[in-house]
């Protein structure tokens, strides 16, 4: 089969096809203002239209016979005639005034419609200019975009929502990398002192080989430690994988079990009231967020000191699942009120904070990210975790996890 000539039809529909694809693409302000005119072009037309066919039935029709003259002049017909010409030429130019008017009244339609469209679509501009604009440096700025409470109003409030959340995040990023860096640190500063103070005697003793050893294995266990809960955080904020039905007092069982040793060496007053509290998740989270708990109220309580966990079901009035609740308390010194919210950031050890006093002691050989990873179960199970001060000193922390039906 021949192909066909250059030039012909069957050529020319593809390379048309492929030029309109490649066209650029319309702007919204362009298809507002285009969709005003021709809107307004087919309104226009039809009321032309329909004036026409009015004007053309009224001056057309013919006369009533009480307005014939009984008696015809003898230039009646010529008359006749001359009115027929007339009134063509009135209907005529009246369509060709109609058409032009049309035209006219259609052009500026479009030319209002366009600055219309304009300053309709001005807070959408302002949107994607901050969208364009927006940094980590930038998160801060704001719209604020004014005028009435419409879906654009919405539109703007929304994105100014979006940058609050994204610069919360970005400076809590920022401090965490911050804390993190300042945490590691220090066993690694520990480990070149220790190794270089050895190195720089000229004949170091087996007795001092042994120190140096023992200060390097615990500065790098110091390390292994504050990775492997940063590890556990990092794993704890993403989504719950391979959920199962628990119970959250079985879970504190366990986790009572790891920490009855150091319970007896403070001599504790350890009080369980652990009732049944069905709950669907990821059992090595909620062991480990149980732990932590446990852990951190026994490092910060005082010797013989209360230790009461608790657990049970919370009715949520819906006939569901309900809430599953764990309550650790313990004794400790007085906090204030907006303390136990402040322990729940990263690297925050109340008082024994890397912005705190420096003391040395037992309290300050945690990493500071224990209550931070009971958090971040938390809400990856879509539950929450409160703290509250005791008045007669210590804190009573409450995680409530949404309960198995």
């Amino acid at each position: 089969m021949n192909p066909p000539p250059p030039g012909s039809r069957f050529q020319l529909w593809p390379r048309l096809r492929t030029a309109w694809a490649g066209r650029p693409a319309l702007t919204i302000r362009t298809r507002l203002t285009l969709t005003y005119a021709a809107l307004f072009a087919v309104g226009g037309s039809l009321l032309v239209l329909a004036l026409t066919t009015a004007f053309y039935r009224l001056i057309f029709q013919p006369l009533p016979d009480d307005a014939v003259p009984s008696r015809l002049d003898p230039d009646h017909d010529h008359f006749i005639g001359l009115s027929d010409q007339i009134r063509d030429a009135a209907a005529s130019h009246l369509l060709r005034i109609a058409l032009i008017l049309l035209l006219a009244v259609v052009a500026t339609s479009a030319l209002v419609g366009w600055w219309t469209a304009g300053r309709m679509l001005r807070p959408i501009a302002a949107i994607t200019a901050a969208a364009r604009r927006a940094t980590d440096t930038t998160l801060h700025e704001r719209l604020n975009l004014p005028g009435p409470a419409d879906e654009l109003k919405e539109l703007g409030d929304t994105f100014d929502q979006m940058l609050e959340r994204l610069d919360a995040a970005f400076v809590t990023q920022r401090r965490f990398v911050a804390n993190a860096s300042h945490e590691l640190r220090t066993p690694l500063a520990l480990t070149r002192t220790a190794v270089e103070v050895t190195l720089a005697k000229p004949e170091p003793t087996e007795a001092q080989w042994r120190t140096m050893g023992q200060d390097v294995a615990q500065s790098t266990a110091r390390a292994q430690r504050l990775i492997d809960a940063l590890l556990t955080l990092a794993r704890s904020e993403q989504r719950v994988t391979d959920p199962v039905d628990d119970d959250l007092a079985d879970v504190a069982a366990e986790a009572l079990d790891q920490v009855a040793a150091r319970c007896q060496e403070r001599n504790l007053d350890l009080r369980t009231d652990l009732a049944p509290s069905p709950v669907h998740g990821n059992v090595a989270l909620l062991g480990i967020a149980a732990t932590n708990l446990l852990e951190n109220a026994v490092k910060y309580n005082r010797e013989g000191g209360l230790l009461q966990v608790s657990s049970g079901q919370v009715s949520d009035g819906s006939g569901g699942g309900g809430w599953a609740e764990l309550t650790v308390s313990n004794d400790g010194p007085l906090l204030d009120e907006a303390d136990p919210e402040a322990l729940f950031e990263p690297f925050h050890r109340g008082r024994n904070t890397r912005a705190g006093d420096g003391r040395s002691g037992a309290q300050q050989a945690g990493a500071g990210l224990g209550l931070s990873i009971v958090r971040a179960v938390a809400r990856a199970h879509g539950g929450e975790v409160t703290a509250r001060a005791r008045p007669e000193g210590g804190l009573t922390v409450t995680l409530r996890l949404p309960g198995s039906p």
